[in-house]
């Protein structure tokens, strides 16, 4: 009799753990589950935008919000993104342009919402004529633009928890690598290299206020004469300018290397190319604002650590 009572506290205990753990499911499932209340009005870049209802028809005309949909959970509702959306590699690429897009082409997958970074070909008129609805997320100039554009997705896609996640994430991880950083020590410079004529970032652009967040001072802005943000270097400057760091975002699309950039004329002497500074980092993760923005601040961080003195 005894064992038999003992057996069913046993088997009861197992129960009430197992109706815990169910709930405790639940209650995460909830957590991540849609939390927007449809319909819902985005003041977006091209002004207020209404969804009358949950979208499940996404097409992504921007490789940085094609990422950030993936992330925050919506990727189930993307049916189609632009050519030059190559991550995550499950995105469903297809040949429609993002910089020369094809109203009619869009319009052939017939979806309740649209995402482009800007308004080439007239698409906000194109789309608005065809009532589909469009959100424009130009590039993010800072960091803060970053999490608000994934707020903003998460708003626009009844994700609002999972881009609240992503959010909490990204700053802890960038509060993270800002942290590992040496304190102190002599403030670094950095040339960031866009092509192999020399194209370069100031601080007034996304990627250049990145650096800034890392403490790291710009070569290239007192070259930046006309305010661009982009401006054309000469090799005699770089060289002259003398940068600890060197960070070529070149690599995919012209090949570029620490071997390729000792070999130029005269850059075997920059303190950069001395010391193992040069820095080979993605052309898309440079060039997008998304969430593998962490990655990128993590490479450079490292190079920073390793820097003569720091």
């Amino acid at each position: 009799m005894a064992t038999s009572t003992a057996a069913r506290r046993r088997l009861g205990a197992l129960a009430l753990t197992l109706v815990l753990l169910a709930l405790g499911a639940a209650s995460a499932a909830a957590r991540t589950a849609s939390t927007t209340a449809f319909p819902v009005t985005i003041a977006a870049a091209n002004g207020k935008v209404t969804l009358d209802a949950k979208p499940v028809r996404i097409v992504s005309l921007s490789p940085t919000a094609t990422e950030d949909l993936f992330a925050i959970g919506a990727g189930p509702q993307v049916i189609a993104v632009d050519d030059q959306s190559n991550f995550p590699a499950k995105a469903p690429r297809t040949k429609l342009s993002g910089f020369t897009p094809n109203v009619e082409a869009i319009a052939g997958y017939k979806p309740d919402l649209v995402i482009a970074s800007g308004d080439a070909n007239d698409l906000v008129k194109g789309l608005g004529k065809l009532h589909i609805p469009l959100l424009l997320q130009p590039a993010a100039t800072n960091l803060a633009g970053v999490y608000a554009q994934i707020r903003q997705l998460g708003t626009a896609t009844g994700r609002d928890a999972g881009a609240r996640a992503l959010v909490a994430k990204l700053q802890g991880q960038v509060k993270s690598i800002v942290g590992s950083l040496p304190k102190g020590g002599a403030r670094l410079s950095v040339y960031h290299e866009l092509s192999p004529d020399f194209y370069s970032a100031t601080s007034k652009t996304f990627i250049g206020k990145v650096y800034g967040v890392l403490g790291l001072a710009n070569v290239a802005d007192k070259a930046d004469k006309t305010g661009s943000g982009y401006p054309k270097l000469s090799p005699e400057y770089i060289v002259a300018a003398d940068p600890d760091l060197i960070v070529l975002s070149d690599t995919l699309c012209c090949g570029q290397n620490a071997a390729k950039v000792k070999a130029r004329p005269g850059w075997a002497t920059i303190a950069a190319v001395k010391n193992g500074g040069v820095v080979g980092v993605s052309d898309d993760v440079a060039s997008r604002w998304g969430p593998r923005v962490v990655d990128f601040m993590r490479s450079i961080a490292t190079a920073v650590r390793a820097a003569p003195g720091m």
